[in-house]
């Protein structure tokens, strides 16, 4: 049954799922963190799509998927993280299932698979991910890994990652399970081992190096003498994985995947963690100060405020010209996780821009009630979105610009709007002073780009095909050469309606 919300045409049981950011002191009625309704088309991936993105950046494992060849599609490149170093993560594996592994079982054609795989490249780390066949049928993945390890002295981890059984989130949830494996507990020194000098410690956690993003980062807390031990799992190995423990705070840049880890690690070994954002001149400021304000050092507080001042003036130039650009337009944000949705109001809001549209796949009732403290009264406010809720509400809101990830790409095309991959598929970094920069400017081009002088935003609802024909007709008898067209048969195709944009070539 589809019924009007007020807002956009959806399923009945889709209206408390979307609404507008309500005056101060209200609660915000959105219904979130739920299962997604069936038939709704939801753009939420499953749990062994949400596994595969937080460990596949692990550069030095080995990936294998055992499960039938198509779920192996999901591989590196929809990351799209970089190294700078061994490079194993961007070859990935299948056990390519069968019918009559369905039948009779996949162990043997599993188990073998590890051996070959060990052979030839002698990984420090294995991650074995179940997929739904697997859950279904009932192969033991735990018993197949353990003996695995012991015969190759590495560790073979499972990965618990069946689609059916949850969404994303849940996949992110399997990835840390796997990630707790391999962090081992800090030898303790003797007080000779111990060095004069002990430089802070830390870990980030939820940076995938997309990009090349944690290169822009990390030298920021280096040059305030802090020792970045890993970044979980961005430009990441095993052997930084496993001394994750002897990090003095935790950074959470993603907060979706990695704050059970991060509460784990707090639980487990006594590391405190800050949630943190490094996109924006807002953020990036926020991070580096809260850094210096936890270790306590006057110093190192002095250096923060020096970097910040010395990379904003550098490149407020530059922002400033992309501000008077763009100001006054109007965006929707339509994120995987609520942590890049937040932030990315902070960072429209330096650019003079507008947020009109937000919305997450794995929002929480308490980020939701963060975003609604961010945005403007009025603004739509929508969880766990299809393809058709979002192409409504851009055209509602009369959005200028849409980012989101890869799936919306083609919806804000299709209508005419501008777009910004924020996620896996991009090529610049978006993360520190530079890579704001690049965000800003990819911003300027995606909006006042030539090409949408000759698109227009369409109609979601085209009229009857018979005032669509005499629209046509009407514009053929109006050109030259009507004579020779006289009697054409029409073809469905090519009738658009009265608002669709009409771009003719002048010879």
């Amino acid at each position: 049954m589809s019924e009007k919300t007020g807002i956009v045409d959806t399923l009945e049981e889709r209206q408390p799922y979307i609404t507008r950011k309500q005056e101060k002191g209200q609660e915000i009625p959105l219904a979130c963190d739920n299962n997604s309704l069936a038939g709704a088309i939801s753009q939420r991936a499953c749990v062994y799509s949400g596994a595969r993105v937080v460990l596949n950046p692990v550069t030095d494992a080995v990936h294998l998927v055992h499960g039938p060849i198509g779920c192996a599609g999901y591989t590196w490149d929809i990351r799209g993280a970089k190294s700078s170093g061994v490079e194993t993560n961007r070859s990935s594996f299948s056990t390519d299932m069968k019918e009559i592994d369905v039948v009779f079982g996949g162990e043997k054609k599993l188990s073998n698979a590890i051996d070959e795989l060990a052979g030839i490249y002698r990984p420090p780390v294995i991650f074995v991910y179940s997929t739904c066949i697997v859950g279904i049928i009932g192969d033991d993945l735990e018993a197949v890994c353990k003996t695995a390890s012991k015969k190759h002295n590495i560790p073979v981890i499972p990965v618990k990652s069946e689609g059916f059984k949850g969404n994303k989130s849940d996949g992110y949830k399997a990835a840390c399970d796997a990630l707790k494996q391999l962090i081992k507990r800090p030898e303790e020194k003797k007080p000779e081992e111990i060095p004069e000098v002990n430089r802070p410690k830390i870990n980030i956690l939820g940076d995938f190096n997309v990009a090349g993003d944690v290169w822009l980062v990390k030298p920021l807390f280096e040059k305030m003498g802090i020792e970045v031990i890993v970044s979980m799992t961005g430009d990441s190995t095993a052997e930084s994985i496993s001394r994750a423990a002897e990090a003095d705070l935790n950074l959470v840049q993603c907060s979706g995947s990695m704050t059970y880890l991060a509460k784990w690690m707090q639980q487990e070994y006594g590391i405190p963690y800050q949630t943190v954002s490094f996109f924006g001149i807002e953020d990036i400021s926020i991070a580096l100060r809260k850094t210096a304000e936890y270790f306590g050092s006057e110093e190192m507080k002095k250096i923060a405020e020096e970097i910040l001042k010395v990379e904003t003036n550098r490149i407020m130039p530059e922002i400033s010209r992309v501000r008077e650009s763009v100001k006054g337009k109007k965006a929707a944000i339509y994120m995987g996780g609520p942590a890049k949705a937040l932030t990315l109001i902070k960072g429209f809001a330096e650019l003079g821009m507008e947020v009109v549209i937000i919305g997450t796949q794995t929002g929480k009732k308490e980020d939701y009630e963060q975003i609604s403290y961010s945005v403007r009264d009025g603004t739509v406010i929508v969880d766990d979105a299809n393809p058709l809720e979002l192409a409504e509400l851009l055209v509602k809101q009369k959005a200028d610009l849409m980012v989101a990830g890869v799936k919306e790409r083609f919806i804000a095309y299709k209508l005419g709007i501008a777009f910004c991959d924020f996620n896996h598929d991009r090529v610049v970094e978006f993360e520190g002073f530079d890579g704001f920069v690049n965000f800003a400017k990819e911003v300027d081009a995606s909006i006042n780009s030539p090409v949408w002088k000759a698109v227009r935003q369409r109609i979601l609802k085209p009229g009857s095909m018979e005032s669509e024909k005499a629209i046509v007709e009407k514009q053929i008898s109006e050109k030259p050469h009507v004579e020779e067209c006289k009697g054409i048969a029409l073809k469905r195709e090519f009738l658009h309606s009265e608002s669709d944009a009409t771009v003719e070539s002048e010879i």
